[in-house]
């Protein structure tokens, strides 16, 4: 008897990506909880690791190496991403606020999103300096600033241990440069208070031995583009200046609420806030029966409790309490390859003392890069042959949005009859119909996509922008649509919020596009599929496949890849920030670009058969050969070397047979690469072509030039 899927029936949301979230999903996904829904939010598709920053600014490790791919670690654990900021968090509501999206609810939720060193009060900080953290945007200004050449002058203000660390990795990273600097740390007290005193005694000479300048008790008057004004007169050049002192929570955290500590969300000792349904962990959250300070192994051991307490709290299990240690040990980088630690007043430092530090990082890092691989269940012993061969290697959709091939959709169609109806015009090869009303003239088309992302948020915008392909491709003006959604098994509430995130999104996208949404239909199946049919209104002849003329300009409007990086994502082999770009590409409307290209001879939009086989009909339907420049085709970043791994979709061999005279190595291969939401495909007389690029490229599409008609059958490569 067949087992349909478990329901879902609550929903789990961690907001921010920080290290007590990272270990819970990876905690997660080796022992998920049946019938819950994670959702994770963060701004970006990493999250960068703090304890290694240091080193990072020093030179020791590349930026790479500071980040937790998140995008990754939740597909391993089996839960939905939301790229963005969050605003705020409605108690009442049980909704949290993210911008561009309709609100996401939660049955229960958990803050993990660090503090920022951000000093808005500071006369001149917001446009001359940079906070420490969030340490994303510090770690681009400073890399920029550190490929710069001639004297450097640095200010760090804050004399806590990240303000020393920070100064030493800089005077450090400076003077490997050969760049003569000038490096300040600032304090309007004394520094170094939260280490003893053989520590801070050992730190101050590394900084000395730095030259760095250590400047305590001053208060700064103004912060300048060349230089930082302190009270008593004196000017400091600096021409790079970051905050690290001063840490506090983020500004929306004081609308939430909430029981707060001096802004900090304060938790009991199970990790909950005032509210039972909110939990909170790290740096943003104050312990209240156990105050520590702002530490970054307490969130590492916060962890596991955290993870049973938010399974406790959904359903299964009791609560535990977490006991933080009362001290902990203090690895600090004293910018070259050396460390000091301490511990319960003792210290030592050198080179062995930075090895142990790296190995500690090193270790922690390698959780999220060493994901366990989770063993695929076994085929029935007994079963119909071909089953081995019909599932392959590689999962259903395989980036493709599981289309089928063309080929068995060719066969299907072919022995249908042709229109019998006068108003309904036979458009042989193109996606969509074209009907006659009156005077009117129509398209229609439709459209459905097997998800790519648990997000239906960010599915609903692919797929709405992929089935409005066929009108944008045919120059035709979107004017209705109904949506056809296919939702996995969930209580009643879930669906409700589902529902009205899809909907709600939909609208947008429709409307956007200058159509409305009609309707629909809705059922529940083993997982989520959103499709739409849509119309659309000609006010001239419609753009076909068969205008093409030899010398025709070939333009096409987005990059390709899209297939090969989903393949990738969903084997968990592509990296969280190639797949963030992949979406943005894939829910680029193409409204302006069809407009643009309205006196197009052909065009078509590039989808599930990939660009040689969609460029392969439209020179059929125009009698017509192609030479593609194969250099110029525009491509994804990270598709290249994901196809050369070995990454394919699963419709790359029968999008691959439709031109088997094309070369399949290096770039070559994702001419078959299936592309969801991919760009449009035009040919142009060769006197506009610049032109339209030129506005193309004006309106914010990576368009390009990518070869020509001719009058000779086949594709061919430019040589």
């Amino acid at each position: 008897m067949h087992n349909p899927p478990l329901p879902l029936t609550r929903d789990l949301v961690l907001i921010g990506g920080g290290h007590t979230h990272a270990l819970l999903l990876r905690k997660w996904g080796m022992n998920p909880l049946p019938g819950a829904r994670v959702t994770v939010i963060n701004p970006g598709p990493t999250a960068p690791y703090s304890g290694m920053l240091p080193g990072f600014v020093a030179g020791h490790y590349s930026r790479s190496d500071l980040d937790i791919d998140l995008v990754r670690l939740a597909r391993f654990a089996g839960a939905r991403v939301i790229l963005g900021a969050v605003e705020g968090i409605d108690t009442a509501q049980r909704r949290v606020h993210v911008p561009g999206r309709p609100p996401v609810a939660f049955d229960v939720a958990s803050v993990n999103v660090g503090i920022t060193s951000d000093m808005p009060a500071l006369p001149g900080f917001a446009d001359h300096a940079v906070p420490a953290k969030p340490l994303g945007p510090f770690a681009a200004r400073w890399s920029a600033y550190l490929d710069n050449t001639g004297p450097a002058s640095v200010a760090v203000i804050g004399g806590g241990v990240a303000g020393v660390e920070l100064a030493m990795a800089m005077a450090h990273a400076l003077k490997t440069k050969g760049r003569p600097a000038q490096v300040t740390l600032i304090d309007n007290a004394s520094a170094l208070t939260a280490t003893g005193p053989k520590a801070a005694a050992t730190i101050r000479k590394a900084m000395a031995d730095l030259g760095i300048d250590v400047l305590e008790g001053v208060s700064i008057k103004e912060i300048t583009a060349d230089h930082v004004a302190l009270d008593d007169g004196r000017q400091i050049p600096a021409e790079f200046v970051t905050g690290a002192a001063g840490a506090r929570p983020y500004s929306w955290i004081q609308h939430t609420g909430l029981d707060l500590y001096e802004g900090f969300i304060r938790v009991n000792g199970h990790l909950q806030s005032s509210d039972p349904a909110i939990f909170a962990a790290g740096d943003c959250a104050h312990l209240t029966e156990n105050p520590r300070p702002k530490a970054g192994v307490y969130a590492v051991r916060e962890a596991p409790v955290l993870f049973n307490n938010l399974r406790a709290a959904l359903g299964a299990g009791t609560m535990q309490r977490y006991v933080p240690q009362k001290d902990y040990l203090k690895l600090i980088s004293l910018g070259d390859q050396s460390a000091l630690a301490e511990r319960l007043g003792t210290s030592f430092s050198g080179a062995l003392m930075w090895r142990w530090k790296d190995h500690i990082d090193q270790s922690f890092m390698n959780k999220f890069c060493d994901l366990p691989a989770m063993a695929t269940p076994p085929l029935p012993r007994a079963r119909a042959a071909g089953m081995a061969e019909t599932l392959g290697d590689k999962p259903m959709c395989g980036g493709c949005g599981a289309k089928l091939g063309r080929g068995a959709l060719r066969g299907a169609l072919s022995a249908l009859p042709g229109p019998l109806r006068q108003d309904v015009t036979a458009l042989p090869g193109d996606d969509a119909a074209l009907l006659t009303t009156g005077t009117a003239r129509q398209v229609m088309t439709t459209d459905h996509l097997r998800s790519v992302t648990d997000d239906p948020v960010l599915m609903t915008r692919i797929a709405a922008v992929h089935a409005l392909g066929d009108i944008w491709a045919m120059g035709a003006a979107p004017q209705a649509a109904t949506a056809t959604l296919i939702l996995p098994r969930m209580s009643s509430d879930l669906q409700e919020r589902t529902l009205s995130e899809i909907m709600h999104t939909a609208s947008d996208v429709m409307r956007d596009a200058g159509a409305e949404i009609v309707g629909g239909h809705s059922s529940m199946g083993d997982e989520m599929t959103i499709g739409f049919t849509v119309t659309g209104l000609c006010d001239k002849d419609p753009i076909t496949l068969a205008g093409g003329r030899p010398g025709d300009v070939l333009i096409l409007t987005k990059t390709i890849g899209s297939g090969v990086v989903m393949a990738a994502e969903m084997s968990g082999r592509a990296e969280g920030a190639t797949v963030a770009q992949a979406y943005e590409m894939m829910t680029q409307p193409q409204g302006a670009a069809s407009r643009i290209l309205g006196e197009a001879h052909a065009m078509t939009d590039v989808t599930g058969f990939g660009l040689a086989a969609h460029l392969n009909g439209l020179c059929k339907a125009s009698d017509c050969g192609a030479v593609l420049d194969l250099e110029a085709v525009p491509v994804m970043p990270g598709a290249i070397d994901l196809s050369d791994a070995g990454i394919q979709s699963t419709l790359f061999a029968d999008n691959r047979s439709i031109a088997p005279e094309l070369p399949i190595d290096g770039k070559a291969a994702l001419l078959f690469d299936p592309q969801t939401a991919g760009g449009l495909l035009a040919a142009v007389a060769p006197e506009i072509a610049d032109k339209l690029l030129e506005d193309l490229r004006a309106a914010g599409y990576p368009a390009a030039r990518i070869g020509h008609l001719t009058d000779t059958p086949g594709l061919n490569l430019q040589s």
